[in-house]
Order: structure tokens, then sequence, then C-alpha cells
């Protein structure tokens, strides 16, 4: 039998498994990526359904800079190439997924990626390393192995008689299908709200139905809840346009005399119970991780109802040494809070895992900067970077630049963009003296205000400046994984903290926390 020896091999040439690519050509890393389409990008072809993606692609900001560009850019990859941006291929702020498509098959064309395609696989094993077979018959052996399938199955919930409904997957898109229908779609999410703007027209009736409120982006600054550009259905719902938004739990589906008899039991009524008719039912709850190809040897752990592989602040498995998860699937570690499940946000998980990787099993540090520990000069480079960085932006407080103060004080290392749980999970959480840097909102957002009313600290108040409800940078001083101080930068309208208000007291803050630290330093 022909073994394919590689260090990395990676499953899935989708937007992560791409991503990861470049990165390891440049190293020069043997890998390859496996892809069972005949193009990167397959999900795409299909999803979403209506084909509009909801990754915002804002062409005029303003800015000449194309790192702080990449704040409004959600779906290029990262690269040296400014040809390969994404708005290069659509000028449409909510592009095209076909778009998409075609940006990634010349993406892994521009940068020559080790790409296989029509290799689907069918089993992977492990003993001393993974032994992964496609469904040509061939085999790979590699030490690591890199998980980039996305979601790949519906994520079906546990109500009894379900499978007697529709699925989103593959429901008719026409609305001419549901002429006169009474519809109910289960799940408020983006795909539950996509496919009832489609019927508006058609169908005599929509109900959409959940267990939880609706959870609107708008408010929680998740950009997977529902957002804007489809949640038009709403107007209809409250305006009394036969429309409703259900907030309940549903016990049971059946088939009777053709047509669907639902029971619910609503969230805000007392549960009372009410059993309604449909003539459609349509499942839109969205899609789950499919272990079904490793075999027990090394099978991964699962968490949140199952539908993600479990993982480490590396984003390896719980459980399975050397198997690793990027793109959608690192969303398990910050699910429904930050952007780790779109390329906005894993493209720079996948940057950093990267250079993790480096670090572990090649011996090679951390990439960092050394600069002078003056408060002077670790405020100029605090600010800039908060100004500039598209990676702290995206990844509110999920990835920190990290600062490390040498123990006689004078020079520091400036690491960039790291998983915070990643810095303090792991020996670099050892150091006697480091600092964090976040962007980061400021509130609960179990408790927050309406958010179109939220007041906002005073510019001219900047003690106060912990009270900032909008994207601030907080920098954190740790001793040894112990916090002892902490700062936070008055929020801005234009998110530009280069005034006096911002650069006095980070400088101050930084003043008192080297002279603390030198005060702690035990003089030998």
């Amino acid at each position: 039998m022909n073994i394919s020896a590689l260090e990395y091999l990676i499953i899935g040439a989708g937007p992560a498994g791409l991503q990861l690519g470049y990165f390891l050509e440049k190293a020069n890393h043997n890998y390859l990526i496996l892809e069972g389409g005949d193009t990167p990008g397959t999900f795409f072809k299909k999803f979403p359904r209506q084909k509009k993606l909801i990754s915002i692609n804002k062409i005029y900001t303003g800015y000449d800079d194309p790192e702080i560009n990449l704040r409004w850019d959600w779906n290029s990859l990262l690269s040296d190439s400014e040809e390969m941006r994404f708005k290069n291929y659509s000028r449409e702020y909510f592009p095209h997924s076909q778009d998409l498509v075609r940006y990634l098959n010349d993406f892994a064309d521009q940068f020559n990626l080790k790409v296989k395609y029509n290799s689907k696989i069918v089993r992977i094993t492990k003993k001393d390393k993974f032994m992964v077979i496609d469904s040509n018959g061939n085999v790979y052996s590699t030490a690591r192995l890199i998980i980039a399938t996305g979601f790949s199955k519906p994520y079906i919930p546990p109500i009894p008689g379900i499978e007697l409904a529709e699925n989103y997957t593959d429901v008719s898109i026409d609305p001419e299908d549901f002429t006169n229908q009474r519809v109910l779609i289960i799940g408020k999410g983006n795909s539950g709200f996509e496919t009832a703007d489609n019927l508006i027209g058609t169908a005599a009736l929509l109900h959409i139905a959940s267990p939880s409120p609706i959870s609107m982006a708008w408010k929680t600054k998740y950009v997977g809840n529902l957002r804007a550009v489809n949640n038009n259905f709403l107007d209809t719902y409250q305006l009394k346009s036969q429309n409703g938004v259900l907030d309940t739990t549903i016990n049971k589906i059946e088939r009777q005399d053709g047509k669907y008899l639902v029971s619910f039991s609503y969230t805000h009524a007392y549960e009372e119970q009410e059993d309604l008719v449909y003539d459609r039912v349509i499942v839109c709850t969205g899609f789950r991780f499919d272990d079904s190809i490793f075999d027990e040897s090394c099978k991964p752990q699962l968490a949140i109802n199952n539908r993600f592989p479990s993982q480490t602040s590396e984003w390896e498995s719980t459980n399975v040494k050397g198997l690793y998860f990027i793109g959608i699937l690192m969303h398990v570690r910050d699910y429904k809070k930050k952007q780790s499940g779109f390329i906005h946000g894993f493209r720079y998980n996948i940057q950093a895992l990267h250079h993790i990787l480096k670090c572990k099993y090649y011996n090679q540090e951390l990439p960092y900067q050394l600069i002078a520990a003056t408060p002077s000069n670790l405020t100029e480079v605090i600010l800039k970077r908060v100004n500039q960085s598209s990676g702290l932006w995206q990844q509110t407080g999920f990835l920190c630049d990290m600062i490390v103060i040498s123990d006689e004080g004078k020079q520091a290392r400036y690491y960039q963009e790291l998983p915070t749980d990643y810095v303090h999970d792991s020996e670099l959480s050892q150091y006697t003296h480091y600092y964090t840097v976040t962007l980061e909102f400021g509130y609960d957002v179990d408790k927050m205000p309406e958010p179109f009313v939220i007041k906002r600290v005073h510019r001219n108040n900047a003690d106060n400046a912990s009270q900032s409800a909008f994207i601030h940078p907080i920098i954190r001083h740790f001793c040894s994984n112990t916090l002892i101080g902490e700062h936070h930068i008055i929020e801005d309208l234009a998110a530009e903290w280069k005034e006096d208000v911002h650069i006095k007291p980070l400088l101050q803050f930084l003043r008192n926390q080297l002279n603390m630290q030198v005060s702690l330093t035990p003089v030998s």
C-alpha cells in the first residue's frame, strides 16, 4: 500500500483550509489539503440558500491603510497581496456567495497551494500517527491532522416527529411553491429569517418558533445573531400582517389529513399549550460537526449539544493529541460571543495557531517586537496598535497583544494577536510581569439597555473610562497570571485614540505600573 507521509494534513479547502495552507506554504512545510469537492469553497456553492452573504464588504472607509481596512472587509483571507482582497471580486456591501467561491479558487491558484480535489475522506484512524483514507483508496499519514470541514450536517433538535418536516438544506426556495400556505419555520437564526423573508409575498401565514427570544446582532454585537439584512419579517409581525414570532417549546409534530399538527407550550404565557395546523414545516436550526469519519481510536469528544469538537485554547482536541480544528469549528471557544465562526474572526485565529504550532513542534519562538520598556515608548506602541489592528478589532477580548517586561524593567517583548485564553493557560502566564492589550465592549449583554439609547461617557471625564459601553482599549497588568492593574481608554466615536484624553491617562498608568514593578523586584 502506497502511503503519503506529511507534516500536516488539512481536511477541507474552504476559507479556513486555504488560510492555513497559505501560512504553511510560506513556511515551506510538507503539507496537503484534501477537498471532497472539485473546487475550493464547496459549501458556498449551495449556502446560504438565497446566495446573499451577511459578511460585509465595505470598500470605501476613508482609510488608506490595508490593515485598518480589514476591520470592514469580512471576506478576505490574510495574505501579503493587495490583489487578493475581496474588494477586487465584488463591489456589493452584502456580496453574492458565488463571488466568494470565485475568490477562494483564485486564492488557491495565486499562492500555489497544495490542494487535492475530489478526495472525500471515508475513514481516519490513529496509532502513532493519523492514517487518513480517501474515497479513491489513497492513504495519508501525518502526525498533525487539521480538520477544516466546517459544519457539514444539519443540526436537528430532539423534537418528536421532526423527521416529518423539511430542512433548510434542501427545501424549495421558489416562493410560488408556498402560495397561500400556512408555514411554520423552526429556528430564529439568520437561516430561519432568510427563509421567511423569501416567502412573505406568497405564504398565507408564517410563524417562526423556538424556545428562546430573538437575539439581535445590533444588541449582542455577535454577528451570528439575527442581522438587519434578514429581519424585514419583524415588521410584518409587529404590524399585524398575519405573521408571528413564537417563543415556545415544540412538543411534537404529527401528520394529519395531509397537514402538520404542531403542539406548542408557550414560554411567556405560563406554558399555555396550543395545537396549530400548518401546510409546511421547515427546520432552520443550523448545522453541526460530522464526526462519522473518525474511528474509535481518534474520535474527538464533542461539546455544545454535540455540535462542536471540544478543544483546548490551542484549538487541539481535548482527548486526541495532534488533532486540531480550524475555521467555524474554532467557534467552540467563543460560541455566540465573538467572531471565530466567521472568516473575519477565524482568519486571525489561524494565523495565531500557525505561530503556536511552530513554537510547539519546531522550537521557534512566538514572533515579537523588542522595544524599550519606558512609559512613553509603551504608550506610543500600544496606541499605534489599537488604532490600526484589525485582529484585535474583530476578535474583541478573544485575541490580545501581550507585552512581557524584562525583570530588570528595561526591555519589553511585544507579541501581537494571541488567544487571550492561551496566554493565561500556557507558560507565557509565568512571566513575572506582563500586560495584555485588547479592544472590548464595556457591558454585559444580558444587562444592556436599549442599544440605541445608551449614554456615552463624556470625553472630558476620562476617570470614568471603565464605564465606556462601546468598543475601547483595555490594558491589564498581570504578575504571574494574577491581575494587579487595569486601565480603560475612554471610548471614541471614530474609534481613534490619538488625543490627550487618551494618551495622558495611559502614560500615567504605565508609569505607575512600571514603578510598582521596580518596587516589587527583589535586589539580587
